[in-house]
């Protein structure tokens, strides 16, 4: 969730300038006039544990045996920053993968992404708009997380609570976290909340409609004085102990240390894999829609709302010729109802969701099968966490430490959405 802002800034600028000097891909085969395969390049990240890179480029150049994928991997954690440093230099992929929302601005103004206005996106599939700049698209989303509510249900049934069944508002939700912990075995909280400032804000930007861009930050007060009495009131572990001790949400989930965890829909394909590696304990877990703010929108028979940002594929602006057709056929396959299907069957949540996806989906081994997380995974409002703005990175470090400085006890809600509206004024405008 965190990046070095400064550092990306700092290579886009080089980038700005190199650009005009030229500057291709860095496959060295292909193009198809020797008579073997054209070989285009994409940008991937932990190739060992996200499966799909692999999976897409093995199956785009089973269908199109002209073309050949080779997935470069970057360290995730300076993704964006390697990434642009390689195409400062001209040695970007051909298929440049958009990892964060909120840069892809930059790769934009710096003249690296191919204008793919021309290319259809399937009916259905979510995420597109937040590849927009100026009403032209730079990318297609092939996967599309939402933030729902992971729950074990053996820790439940131990505290003699009832499960969640949907319709959860942000006042039920405390008062279910108050009955667990009554109720849990000693060492378990009644709720794990990571220390991403997406944990709190994501959630609230997209349920209150606010924007973030506006510089008003009024709405997240209520939020961040309900999350910090859950600390004070010890329902789930504080921030400074989490921070400390470098908790990963993975294990406190995992080895059932919370009964809930308010987290991002990839987290079930990691579950299930760490469950059936022995890395989790075993037990009986589903999940639900996010609490929503009012019944207005929970319930089963309403749409609830969450929030999360698409993943997606952009073209090298410097890619051409045969490199750069099959690097817009490989962003059509990414998107398509073929590549979703084989995205959910490895436990992705692929950004085409339609009733064969979900089948495929929850057929997986280890997947939960209750309706209500069928439910959660596919119907859902989900709102963009990062506008797709140049301004975006920027007023995020803003939030970022506003959070720190809440969720850490330094400053109260007030003065901390005060200091963080006045920075947005003088550093942002």
């Amino acid at each position: 969730m965190k990046r070095t802002i400064a550092a990306v800034a700092a290579l886009a600028a080089a980038s700005l300038a190199l650009t005009a000097c030229g500057g291709g891909s860095d496959s060295d085969s292909s193009s198809g006039s020797s008579g073997g395969p054209t070989t285009i390049t994409v940008s991937g990240w932990s190739l060992s544990t996200t499966p799909e890179f692999q999976k897409l480029a093995d199956a785009f150049s089973a269908k199109y045996p002209d073309y050949k994928v080779q997935v470069k991997e970057y360290d995730a954690t300076n993704y964006n920053t390697l990434l642009t440093a390689d195409l400062a230099a001209g040695k970007g992929p051909d298929v440049i993968t958009q990892k964060e929302v909120k840069y892809l601005p930059t790769f934009v103004k710096g003249g690296q992404l191919a204008d793919v206005s021309d290319l259809k996106a399937p009916d259905g599939i979510g995420g597109t708009d937040s590849y927009k700049v100026d009403g032209k698209t730079y990318a297609l989303p092939y996967r599309m997380d939402s933030w729902v509510m992971f729950y074990n249900k053996d820790l439940f049934d131990k505290a003699g609570v009832t499960y969640p069944d949907g319709s959860w508002t942000w006042d039920d939700y405390v008062a279910n976290l108050q009955k667990l912990k009554a109720g849990l075995p000693k060492g378990a909280y009644a709720a794990y909340l990571h220390n991403w400032q997406s944990t709190v804000q994501g959630l609230a930007n997209a349920q209150s409609g606010a924007d973030i861009l506006k510089g008003d930050f009024s709405h997240l007060k209520e939020p961040y004085e309900r999350t910090v009495g859950l600390q004070k009131d010890g329902l789930q572990v504080d921030f400074n102990t989490e921070k400390a001790n470098q908790l990963t949400y993975q294990a406190e989930f995992g080895k059932q240390h919370a009964a809930t965890m308010l987290m991002g829909s990839w987290y079930v394909a990691t579950l299930i894999s760490q469950q059936a590696s022995g890395e989790a304990d075993k037990f009986n877990w589903g999940f639900a829609p996010v609490p929503q703010m009012d019944s207005s929108t929970a319930g089963t028979s309403n749409t609830p709302v969450t929030f999360g940002d698409p993943t997606g594929f952009a073209v090298n602006a410097h890619a051409d010729g045969a490199k750069k057709d099959a690097a817009e056929k490989f962003l059509q396959f990414a998107s398509s109802e073929e590549a979703a299907n084989m995205l959910a069957g490895i436990g992705i949540t692929p950004a085409l969701i339609n009733d064969a996806v979900i089948n495929t989906y929850f057929a997986v081994p280890g997947a939960p099968t209750d309706d209500l997380s069928k439910f959660a995974w596919a119907t859902h409002k989900t709102l963009p966490e990062n506008p797709t703005s140049d301004k975006t990175a920027a007023v995020q470090g803003i939030l970022g430490d506003l959070h720190t400085a809440i969720m850490s006890g330094s400053k109260s809600p007030d003065d901390a959405i005060d200091e963080a509206e006045d920075r947005f004024k003088n550093e942002v405008g």
